[in-house]
């Protein structure tokens, strides 16, 4: 194993079609009693950060966390059908995950503000789990702060195959925050312009590679196997 890849997944993987927001809101009303009058505040936060302005913007005491998380989870349980219905995989998304998942010197997972088990909701629903090695992946629950989420999947990795914590990684994600997030983190970042940021925003975030979408499979193994070097 030569590089470790972590995807984001709303809007790189998936479009969620406002599942997400339902999630956040259903999520919300189980803890406050009442509707969010607010929508979440997402693009590319964590379900911690999240949860935790959504009640700071209400003016609501901050729930702790593992009440939380469980609400969450519920609100996001058998939400498949939901997704499938309304959303979709984006384009060259399964293209590029099959090539990577069949490359023995990569390491493929997710770095996603969402907690592990939403995540799972919204990758079982289009087959992308799968290729995915979803055990060693950073998530919402794990920090507020979107760059700790590299180092819990780098230390799960490293736990998982024994690789060296220092090992290239390359974060694939569509807003500045995943930018932010892999330079803070002592990665590297393949900016897509799939979400609301274009091209020219997250090059001036400072992304390392930008592209319009994910069709170009082998244009992105060739950038990949570059950072490898």
């Amino acid at each position: 194993m030569q590089l470790i890849v972590l995807w984001d997944v709303d809007h790189t993987l998936v479009d969620n079609a406002g599942v997400s927001k339902e999630i956040y809101a259903g999520a919300f009303k189980a803890l406050a009693g009442r509707d969010a009058e607010l929508p979440a505040p997402t693009e590319g936060r964590t379900d911690r950060a999240i949860m935790h302005e959504m009640f700071v913007r209400h003016g609501l005491p901050v729930p702790g966390w593992a009440s939380a998380q469980r609400v969450l989870e519920e609100a996001g349980r058998g939400r498949e059908e939901d997704l499938r219905r309304r959303g979709r995989v984006l384009p060259g998304v399964q293209e590029g995950l099959k090539a990577l998942a069949a490359d023995p010197e990569i390491c493929s997972s997710v770095l996603t503000g969402n907690i592990a088990a939403n995540a799972r909701v919204k990758l079982r629903a289009f087959g992308l789990d799968d290729l995915l090695d979803m055990a060693v992946g950073g998530y919402g629950e794990d920090s507020e702060d979107r760059a700790c989420l590299v180092d819990a999947a780098r230390s799960r990795i490293h736990a998982a195959y024994g690789v060296a914590l220092t090992m290239p990684t390359v974060l694939i994600g569509d807003t500045p925050r995943d930018v932010q997030a892999a330079h803070d983190a002592g990665a590297r970042c393949v900016a897509v312009a799939s979400g609301i940021h274009s091209m020219a925003e997250l090059s001036a975030a400072g992304a390392d590679f930008v592209v319009p979408d994910l069709t170009d499979t082998e244009g992105l193994l060739a950038h990949l196997r570059a950072a490898a070097a």
